[in-house]
């Protein structure tokens, strides 16, 4: 986009708020480029624009917008602008719609998925993490897009249950790219950007700051068709991103909880104020059958037994721990594909795949004709539940003896 460094330009400006950015846009057609070459005179005949607004409009250094840009390039981010095809008419149309998205990762067309957020506490009770990964992964096993946010506790599950299932899943952060907050969920950034996509309005840089979140929520009930709350104590982020859908016009449900559950007062309490309950996949789904019958497939789905928020920095220091010896390697645990390990379809046919010997990923995919972000979603979770091992140069191998 050739005028893309007005766009940075204007939305770097300090003393500027999405609404008279935005204001500003429609004065001048849209068009940044105009709005920066234009004399005082004209930006002051923008409603309610402030001398120091008027001041900000003055510098026109775009060193700011060239080292974004150079970030973007060296991270693998790409920039859309309100004015791209690519950006949501469902986000364009909401109150102040952010003015550029940082994409990192395949940008879905949201327009034409029933995009659900799935949203929580940061710290979230058994109860609470069980029931995320489990919708988000039947969610998602019928055709959703799950929506969160990457924070701590329930956001990271609700992207696991996505990813189990090899379904689509986007992540929207409160700061830049290259910052990965919190440290604990670094991988489920590399897995989200290799299967799905993380978006943020904030360039590389940019600190998760804790006033950034309440403002990233608007984007992530905005990206949705509805977004379900699975647990939250009264004063909850969750419940910020719940009244922000009802104002944005969609749907808003709520997992119940037990009556005397510090976690599930703000849950409950959204159903008392007429929140659909969120009693399983099917029933969200059913909200959207008749729109999107091309996109869902309902049907009863099993979700596996959930693996939690285990962190695979614990098998690599095991590794690292590991010296090696000059005696025949011990033996692999066996692994009886015939029992119920939770495994699925894919990831079976990958184990089976590798009975061959070691592959790299692109092999697999060739092998199996499973799609691309499926296969990188299963190989994550075979490795994280040490079932397979992955070598140098992107090459997988099992770390089991299948039967």
């Amino acid at each position: 986009m050739a005028n893309i460094k007005y766009w940075l330009w204007l939305s770097r400006l300090p003393s500027l708020n999405g609404p008279m950015r935005t204001a500003l846009l429609e004065h001048f057609q849209n068009d940044p480029e105009a709005i920066y070459f234009a004399d005082r005179e004209e930006r002051a005949l923008v409603e309610g624009i402030t001398p120091r607004q008027l001041n900000d409009l003055e510098d026109k250094s775009l060193k700011d917008a060239d080292k974004i840009l150079g970030d973007c390039q060296r991270l693998g981010v790409r920039i859309i602008t309100r004015e791209d095809t690519e950006y949501p008419d469902r986000l364009r149309s909401i109150f102040d719609p952010p003015m550029l998205l940082y994409v990192q990762g395949r940008m879905p067309v949201f327009d034409d998925e029933v995009a659900i957020a799935m949203v929580g506490t940061r710290n979230g009770t058994p109860y609470g993490q069980q029931t995320a990964e489990k919708l988000s992964f039947e969610l998602a096993s019928q055709g959703a897009l799950i929506v969160s946010g990457l924070a701590k506790g329930l956001d990271a599950m609700c992207h696991q249950g996505a990813l189990r299932a090899g379904g689509l899943t986007a992540a929207v952060i409160g700061g830049g790219h290259d910052i990965q907050y919190p440290w604990e969920n670094r991988y489920l950034y590399r897995d989200i950007a290799a299967a799905g996509v993380i978006l943020s309005e904030y360039p590389p840089g940019t600190e998760h700051k804790g006033e950034h979140f309440p403002v990233r929520n608007r984007i992530i009930s905005g990206l949705c068709l509805g977004t379900v709350v699975v647990e939250a104590p009264r004063r909850s982020g969750a419940l910020i991103t719940a009244h922000t859908a009802l104002e944005q016009g969609r749907d808003v449900f709520a997992v119940p909880g037990p009556i005397d559950a510090h976690n599930s007062e703000g849950t409950n309490q959204l159903l008392l104020e007429g929140a659909i309950p969120a009693i399983s996949a099917e029933n969200i789904l059913a909200e959207y059958a008749s729109q999107y019958p091309h996109k869902l497939r309902l049907r009863a789905v099993t979700a596996p037994e959930p693996i939690g928020n285990r962190h695979r920095e614990e098998t690599s220091a095991r590794r690292r721990r590991e010296e090696p010896v000059e005696e025949a390697p011990p033996a692999l645990p066996l692994l009886d594909l015939k029992e119920d390990h939770g495994l699925t379809d894919d990831q079976i046919r990958i184990l089976r795949c590798l009975e061959g010997g070691t592959l790299q990923v692109d092999d697999i995919i060739e092998a199996t004709q499973i799609p691309a972000r499926r296969v990188l979603s299963a190989l994550t979770l075979l490795e994280v539940e040490d079932r397979v091992r992955q070598e140098s140069g992107k090459r997988f191998t099992l770390a089991v003896t299948l039967q």
